[in-house]
């Protein structure tokens, strides 16, 4: 066997070990997000409220976002004139579709793809958007943030 013959099988076996790995990697779905999927979902309560977290998550982050609402992904918030509130809303931007951040400095939820800028309750301040975001009914009840969908 010559060099170049040799070098041609050296690397089709090369490229044939790094198949599965690269497939592996570039699928979307892991063990730990089937092992999620497969949690059941928390029925909603008589009031139509679901416990989205706990108030001391809330606290310690400053936020909470749900994202296996039944509604679509929740963020939620405390209300900057009434820390004993919550607000929460869909931290899809109705913009082109980027997740909103919660900016506590400026009391807002800002796109980072193209600045638009929304109050705490989902109300548009500053554009390029020009619908608010999608609010939910949302209060704190013993230790949990709940939300209705």
């Amino acid at each position: 066997m010559d060099r170049r013959a040799f070098l041609s099988w050296v690397g089709v076996g090369w490229l044939a070990s790094c198949l599965p790995v690269a497939i592996a990697a570039c699928s979307s779905r892991t063990a730990e997000s089937d092992q999620k999927s497969q949690k059941p979902a928390e029925p909603p309560r008589a009031d139509g409220y679901r416990a989205v977290g706990a108030v001391a998550d809330l606290d310690k982050t400053g936020q909470l976002l749900a994202k296996d609402f039944p509604a679509g992904a929740v963020l939620v918030v405390r209300n900057p004139a009434n820390p004993k509130a919550v607000f929460a809303v869909s931290p899809t931007c109705t913009h082109q579709g980027c997740i909103v951040e919660w900016k506590a400095d400026q009391k807002a939820f800002v796109c980072p793809c193209h600045g638009s800028k929304f109050s705490p309750n989902g109300q548009l301040l500053a554009a390029p958007a020009t619908r608010p975001l999608r609010s939910f009914s949302a209060k704190i009840q013993g230790n949990s943030v709940l939300v209705k969908a």
